[in-house]
């Protein structure tokens, strides 16, 4: 694997816990999310900046946000 690439084991109860950390830190850390599904639709143009924006309208929260600086 290359760079910007983790594998991360979850065959236990304690791994699947520190994948999640470990994500929930590189999401905090660096400002971006993982495996954002509205994001990477966004990126490949299987979604429009007007249907990104429609999602944003209807999250009201923290990801919503994310969202939007999408479009900016």
């Amino acid at each position: 694997m290359g760079r910007c690439y983790a594998w991360l084991d979850t065959g236990t109860h304690d791994s699947l816990l520190d994948a999640a950390s470990f994500i929930a830190t590189l999401q905090k850390h660096q400002g971006l999310q993982v495996a954002c599904l509205e994001e990477i639709a966004f990126r490949q143009h299987w979604i429009s900046a007007e249907q990104l924006q429609k999602l944003v309208d209807s999250l009201k929260n923290n990801y919503g946000q994310y969202l939007l600086s999408l479009l900016q």
